[in-house]
């Protein structure tokens, strides 16, 4: 059976589901990430082909460079400013949804943490995660 990982924004103006499958799951403890969440780190799985994943509604896009300096286009709703997915401009066959807008959040089963380096200790993570000081070799 085909497992539909489905979700989007606050007020449901942008959906997305897609049945690929996530080749990553993972906390990103960078400073961007602390910022646009408002926490100590995003929570993302990372799916292979963008064309992959079905979305309908309009969001509005502003792009950063990350802590690794590669430009990363930030998707949110217009609306209610939920930040939904996002995509990177040296990999655009990429696209990243958060882990928070999926239906069902209990679909998100993390594999690690990426830079760790900008972790707070008040940001306490499972344990058992294995931890990147910056992004890992691909």
């Amino acid at each position: 059976m085909t497992k539909l990982y489905a979700g989007g924004c606050a007020c449901g103006a942008i959906r997305y589901e897609t049945s690929s499958e996530p080749i990553a799951e993972s906390h990103c403890q960078c400073r961007d990430c602390q910022q646009r969440s408002g926490t100590g780190h995003g929570s993302y799985l990372v799916f292979p082909r963008r064309a992959d994943v079905a979305i309908v509604g309009e969001a509005k896009n502003w792009r950063v460079a990350g802590d690794s300096g590669n430009e990363k286009l930030h998707a949110f709703c217009p609306t209610c400013g939920t930040p939904v997915y996002l995509t990177f401009v040296a990999m655009p066959e990429l696209i990243a949804v958060h882990a928070t807008s999926l239906d069902d959040p209990g679909q998100f089963h993390p594999q690690m943490v990426t830079y760790g380096i900008r972790g707070h200790a008040w940001d306490t993570l499972d344990s058992s995660l294995q931890k990147f000081e910056r992004m890992p070799p691909g």
